[in-house]
């Protein structure tokens, strides 16, 4: 990683008390970066923070307010933002049949979806006031390939996807980097309804470390608008997207005229 995509930044991670939030707050203070973790887990939350040296600030990243408190705070006590990492997820384990549950599902899509588009809402003035920065976000192959036993949070990590894609257009004129990091099922308590199911089937898990690798990777890149997977195994990298196909006209084109 490029040392100075981090070092004297400063960061704000969301749902930074635990798993792939916590080590990436971690790694990126290791790198010199200053930090601020946002989660709605108030304890262990504050231990990450002050093991690092950053500051702690309660989120839930499905009000808008709580996302804004949380650039302010990180604005007011380091000076601006440069790197938000809208990490926050919740699974849901539901589908649309006999089990859907209206209340878990409005869950669902405040902490996947909304705390993705309030997050990046609530940063860009702060990054636009820096001349630019970057946001990553946590997706999930769920988002790029059928999620059968949790459809839901394949749903809001797909239309993660497509924002972040969007937005890495929308924004790059200003300096303004948006990407995504896709990984597979990782050793995180997000799986732990799920761990007797995956050993049985041979699903290895990624480590935790292994998702911050390709964060890092995203983050050193200096591209935007990518999907970054993350498989074990195989090092991360942008998804190739395949492309759209084009117009085709709605009416047969004549042959030109012969000549002479």
């Amino acid at each position: 990683m490029n040392p100075s995509r981090t070092k004297d930044r400063v960061a704000l991670v969301t749902g930074g008390a635990q798993g792939i939030g916590a080590a990436l707050a971690r790694r990126l203070a290791g790198s010199g970066a200053r930090v601020v973790v946002a989660d709605v887990d108030e304890d262990a939350g504050r231990a990450v923070a002050d093991g690092i040296g950053g500051r702690f600030i309660r989120c839930d990243v499905g009000v808008l307010a709580d996302n804004e408190a949380a650039v302010a705070l990180a604005v007011r006590e380091f000076g601006g933002l440069d790197l938000v990492a809208l990490n926050a997820g919740v699974a849901t384990g539901f589908g649309l049949g006999g089990d859907f549950d209206p209340d878990r599902y409005r869950r669902a899509m405040a902490v996947n979806l909304d705390g993705v588009v309030y997050g990046a809402h609530a940063a860009l003035p702060a990054l636009r006031a820096r001349g630019g920065g970057d946001i990553l976000v946590t997706a999930s192959l769920g988002g790029l390939a059928p999620l059968p036993q949790d459809p839901v949070y394949g749903a809001n990590k797909a239309a993660v996807i497509a924002l972040v894609r969007a937005l890495g257009l929308a924004w790059k004129a200003e300096g303004v980097r948006v990407n995504a990091v896709c990984p597979g099922y990782t050793d995180t308590r997000i799986v732990d309804g799920l761990r007797g199911t995956l050993a049985d089937a041979g699903v290895p898990l990624l480590d935790v470390s292994t998702v911050v690798d390709t964060f890092l990777a995203a983050l050193s890149s200096g591209r935007t608008g990518e999907a970054w997977y993350v498989q074990p195994g195989r090092p991360g990298e942008p998804y190739r997207f395949p492309g759209v196909p084009g117009i085709r006209p709605t009416e047969p084109v004549a042959a030109p005229t012969q000549k002479g």
